[in-house]
């Protein structure tokens, strides 16, 4: 009987896995949209999302049968649980991702402007993503704890695109509404290192029994 489980759960660390690299694909191609504005992109990460849905369904379907069938206690429960709060999150970042490209279908008649820190900022969150999904895969806390600590790092970098949109917007007005926008997808970028953190929070809730706010 718990080599079933153990299967299962397997199974269940898999889709996890699965899904984190597609939301990964999703910032890489919504910041690649954003700065090349590439309208066809943009429509694909949209349009990619639904796919996001479709995994975090499945996975749902995997924790229920889990939680029927096999009826784990205790620690196994937890892990099982976070996981549903993993996929809450993970499905999340799924939608911010299709909201950049949208900015990026908004940004296409706009002059050009792009931001190194706002790149940096894609790179940190999807960083972030894919340590927080293997720190609970693997049961490090401590992985879970160093995204933890990454998410001070995509603050600081969205208080510098604030101010690098600000110093444009000061030297040419004609940046004001691309600005704007950028800023926006900045905002997005911020609140997917949140979720991320979200996600480790929660890894570490599944080894230790504790949820750090």
């Amino acid at each position: 009987m718990r080599s079933r489980y153990d299967e299962e759960l397997k199974n269940l660390h898999g889709a996890l896995i699965d899904m984190g690299a597609m939301i990964e694909s999703a910032i890489s191609g919504a910041i690649t949209a954003l700065e090349n504005r590439d309208i066809q992109k943009a429509k694909d990460i949209i349009a990619y999302d639904e796919d996001i849905d479709a995994q975090e369904r499945l996975i749902e379907e995997m924790c229920m049968k889990l939680l029927l069938r096999q009826q784990p206690v205790a620690r196994d429960l937890r892990k099982i649980s976070t996981a549903f709060k993993l996929i809450t999150d993970m499905e999340r970042i799924g939608d911010h991702a299709a909201d950049i490209s949208e900015l990026a279908i908004m940004l296409r008649d706009l002059p050009q402007m792009n931001s190194n820190s706002l790149r940096e900022m894609a790179v940190q969150t999807s960083s972030m993503l894919i340590s927080s999904v293997e720190a609970y895969v693997e049961q490090d806390e401590e992985k879970a704890r160093a995204v933890i600590r990454q998410d001070d790092v995509v603050d600081d970098l969205f208080v510098t695109v604030k101010s690098e949109m600000i110093e444009a917007i000061r030297q040419n007005s004609d940046f004001s509404e691309a600005a704007a926008d950028l800023l926006m997808a900045a905002k997005y970028f911020e609140r997917i290192g949140d979720h991320a953190t979200n996600i480790a929070e929660w890894t570490v809730y599944a080894f230790t029994g504790r949820h750090e706010d």
